[in-house]
């Protein structure tokens, strides 16, 4: 482990050989990567986000590769609209995300088990379940009363929103473990949630399309959606401790 400082992306090897319960190859650097209140975090400040695009982000990957494969993940953000299968919502850098629900989805709100019917228009959710691009399959939507839809953390950690043209900066934050990229193996349910979660409450605004435990026990988070930052690095405590 070592911390991570500016303009120093470059540490490490490219690899394509994730291993899963599901085996998929994932694409390689993708234009990626609430609880709020809810997660200790052990990184320091970042920089201050870009202006807003001009247009809706797209969650599509435009370095050339496949997308990955549906992963568990998830998404926070403000409800747009409600249907009779589900909802949409807009994150905090205006991705649109659709929600589909059904009848084994959990719907929380203050720690307690609720309806669909609390999920309305205007109101900031927490989705987690089988992310497919800009798509989420729904095992549970958390009512958040009071949030914001990750704005406030967004700003705070400093995400940058997708613009077509423009590129990743190069830049971490907080402590980055030497690692693979594209090495691990995808979580599934809990665990992925667990880490989405907190990952969420740190740095909203993208979509988190999957869930990889590394070789040291640690899980990186991988968001879509966004131009920075698109790797969150979860500790075995579900604590953020650095991402780029």
């Amino acid at each position: 482990m070592r911390q991570a400082n500016p303009g120093n992306g470059s540490h490490r090897k490219r690899g394509f050989q994730l291993k899963a319960n599901r085996t998929a190859w994932i694409a390689g650097a993708a234009l990626t990567c609430t609880l709020a209140g809810f997660a200790t975090v052990g990184i320091s400040a970042a920089s201050t986000p870009s202006a807003a695009p001009s247009a809706t982000p797209t969650a599509l990957p435009t370095d050339g590769g496949r997308r990955a494969d549906p992963s568990d993940g998830g998404a926070t953000g403000i409800v747009q609209s409600t249907s009779s299968s589900g909802f949409t919502l807009k994150t905090a850098t205006g991705v649109t995300v659709t929600v589909s629900d059904n009848a084994s989805t959990t719907f929380l709100k203050n720690n307690h088990h609720t309806s669909a019917k609390a999920v309305k228009k205007g109101t900031s959710v927490l989705v987690l379940g089988l992310v497919d691009s800009a798509d989420i399959t729904a095992a549970k939507v958390v009512v958040q009363p009071h949030g914001d839809g990750g704005a406030a953390a967004a700003e705070a950690a400093g995400v940058i929103p997708f613009q077509q043209g423009t590129p990743s900066p190069d830049k971490s934050v907080g402590t980055i473990p030497d690692y693979t990229e594209g090495e691990g193996t995808i979580q599934t349910g809990a665990v992925a949630y667990k880490a989405t979660t907190a990952a969420q409450a740190v740095v909203p605004g993208g979509i988190v399309d999957r869930v990889v435990r590394l070789a040291d026990g640690e899980y990186e988070v991988h968001n879509i959606s966004i131009n920075w930052p698109h790797h969150l690095f979860v500790n075995k405590d579900f604590k953020v401790v650095g991402y780029e």
